[in-house]
């Protein structure tokens, strides 16, 4: 199934600014202003398919929701409590813990061959230029008719839900996710070892794009959106 309701990476990256700058006009913290744009976020994957699907305008409600949860800051004053929070298990309920088996001497463990590492490279780079040019058809000559695009928002961002299959839909959808972003650097990096994309706006990494490759085509995309995650990839 494809799930493009969230928009392209501009339209979100805008959408979560929006939200950061009504929790930030309301209570000055970022960090604050954070936990309300997560907790906003968690409400809209609370929803179920049916219920998203009837949202006209998902910025608007995100909108709403956002103003009442610093509502409910400012009726109750109190820590907001995180998406997903439970309760730890005591010690006594803990599983032990699973013996590890021996790590080979270093130059014992495989490493990828220098040969399939040049073949990802050259394959990695002709999804990254029509990547670039937004190039619908040139996505789908890279691709295997099987193909897989794997996104992660993190409860951070209003990311797709589910994978997106097929080399026709994983080709429009990443031209419908990586469209119109005005001011976007595109860099073709290292991205776990392989040659990958990060995509960055006044330096900070906005989108971290890796590859799965099998002979020449690619057979999986895998974009991770969650801030958190993109940290370590911002550039002065």
């Amino acid at each position: 199934m494809t799930d493009v309701s969230a928009g392209t990476l501009a339209e979100m990256l805008d959408e979560r600014q929006h939200l950061l700058e009504i929790a930030l006009w309301m209570f000055g913290s970022e960090s604050t202003a954070d936990r309300i744009v997560q907790e906003t976020y968690r409400r809209w994957y609370a929803l179920d398919d049916e219920e998203r699907a009837g949202i006209a305008v998902p910025r608007a409600w995100l909108t709403r929701v956002a103003g009442g949860i610093c509502l409910e800051l400012l009726a109750a004053p109190g820590p907001l409590p995180g998406p997903g929070t439970a309760e730890a298990p005591s010690p006594a309920a803990a599983p032990a813990p699973r013996p590890q088996p021996a790590r080979r001497p270093a130059h014992q463990q495989a490493r990828p061959d220098r040969a399939m590492l040049v073949r990802h490279d050259r394959v990695a780079r002709r999804f990254a230029a029509a990547c670039d040019l937004g190039d619908t058809a040139a996505l789908r000559a890279v691709l295997a008719a099987d193909a897989i695009v794997v996104s992660d928002g993190g409860g951070k961002l209003r990311a797709p839900v589910r994978p997106t299959y097929g080399a026709d839909a994983v080709a429009r959808f990443v031209t419908s996710l990586l469209a119109g972003r005005p001011g976007t650097e595109v860099a073709v990096e290292s991205v776990n070892g392989r040659t990958g994309l990060v995509l960055r706006q006044a330096g900070r990494a906005v989108a971290v794009v890796g590859v799965s490759v099998a002979e020449t085509e690619i057979t999986a995309v895998w974009i991770v959106l969650n801030p958190d995650k993109l940290q370590r990839w911002h550039r002065p």
